[in-house]
């Protein structure tokens, strides 16, 4: 593995008495979602602003490509700072300014942009993120979901290759929350940016993160994948992501990986020696981004919770439904054989088909379009190897779409 994008080694920070930072070590790759978790006051927001530079470090340093930023020209330390952009939690939209305008202030604070430049990037970003519409408001004109957009359209125009994130959900209630991580992660994909997040959302964000990195009294305590951070040993990072939420009834919320695992086990040990335990269904909203960017992300994750209402309706009391994703849920069909599972997944899409899902239509020209793999479990079977073969294109029970209800005349 080649030098990371950005290293940070031995940064420390004070105020005061209060030693915030405490000699923390951490690789930020590019390309990647990495998440900072940990209890309130750890530190965590305060390593944000010693990466853009708001706060200056008491000792230790940041590379940037190998190389110390420390060591950079003040003329090459603020162009790598130029290449950074931060969203802050309560947005930091200045409500003397319309949308246009604020999103304009980044590339009017830089000297030498042309001002036909400048509208043609705003006019861009403004039409990319689906805010033309909008560009003449006031920030007290527009909902909570709407000024996170417009924070993203500001912090992507000066087109940063990192974007940082601090509590970007922040008192927002669940559809809106899912909204605001598929807007991250569809245009983390869409443009490529490096983005770091400050989250206590446990477990939602190991759904959307490559990688986190868990702050204790100052220190990384932990860094890499969910999976990795799920089995790590360590007693208080178990103690934190214990507290996630466990499965709920409530079909926005993203299930916890160990309230999974735990329902995973129990159908394995129970299982007769040679015979099936169980089979997986995978259910995906094949078109989630396309539902996104004609209706907004709010409709596709109120789409997101019609389906598994449709689906949570239809199971028996021994079977599991958990969401797994922004655009995912997995069943756990209790002593199913393939066939069984086969005919399930088919009374499902005629079910599913009677409903009219889809927040935001009807549309005849867009209908949801879900894919419903399989494994099936046995003795021996791993959950994560079985979610990989649900999730396989070879392993597909059906395709169907979901179109809304056209009444005879």
């Amino acid at each position: 593995m080649g030098e990371p994008f950005i290293r940070i080694e031995k940064l420390s920070k004070s105020f005061g008495d209060n030693h915030v930072i405490r000699g923390v070590d951490l690789d930020i790759n590019r390309g990647e979602i990495l998440t900072l978790i940990g209890k309130s006051g750890v530190g965590k927001s305060i390593l944000l602003k010693l990466l853009i530079n708001l706060v200056e470090p008491d000792s230790g340093r940041i590379l940037y490509e190998g190389r110390p930023l420390q060591a950079l020209s003040r003329a090459e330390q603020k162009a790598f700072l130029r290449k950074m952009s931060y969203v802050f939690q309560g947005t930091a939209l200045l409500d003397s300014m319309t949308v246009f305008e604020n999103i304009a202030l980044p590339l009017q604070e830089r000297s030498g942009i042309p001002r036909e430049e400048i509208r043609r990037r705003v006019r861009e970003k403004l039409k990319q993120l689906d805010l033309v519409d909008i560009e003449q408001k006031y920030p007290s004109q527009l909902s909570g979901g709407m000024k996170k957009r417009v924070a993203l359209a500001r912090a992507l125009v000066t087109e940063p290759e990192v974007v940082l994130f601090d509590e970007p959900t922040t008192g927002l209630d669940p559809i809106r929350k899912h909204a605001v991580h598929s807007l991250i992660t569809d245009y983390q994909k869409q443009f490529g940016f490096t983005a770091v997040l400050v989250s206590h959302e446990i477990p939602d964000v190991f759904y959307i993160s490559q990688r986190i990195a868990m702050i204790d009294e100052g220190r990384i305590i932990f860094a890499g994948t969910p999976e990795e951070l799920q089995r790590c040993p360590d007693p208080i990072v178990q103690q934190f992501i214990g507290g996630a939420a466990a499965i709920a009834p409530e079909p926005t919320a993203m299930a916890d990986p160990a309230v999974i695992e735990r329902c995973f086990s129990r159908e394995i040990s129970g299982a007769a020696p040679g015979r099936s335990a169980f089979t997986l269904v995978c259910l995906t909203l094949d078109n989630l981004a396309e539902i996104n960017k004609r209706f907004g992300f709010m409709s596709g994750q109120t789409t997101m919770k019609n389906l598994l209402q449709g689906v949570c309706g239809l199971l028996r009391t021994t079977d599991t439904c958990a969401r797994v994703g922004l655009n995912k849920v997995i069943i756990i069909l209790s002593g199913a054989s393939l066939e069984e599972a086969a005919a399930f997944s088919a009374k499902l899409s005629g079910v599913l088909k009677q409903r009219e899902i889809l927040d935001g239509g009807p549309a005849p020209d867009l209908c949801p379009a879900i894919s419903a793999g399989f494994a099936e479990a046995g003795r021996g079977s791993r959950l994560e190897d079985l979610l990989g073969v649900a999730s396989s294109e070879r392993n597909l029970l059906e395709k169907f779409n979901i179109c809304p209800i056209v009444e005879e005349p």
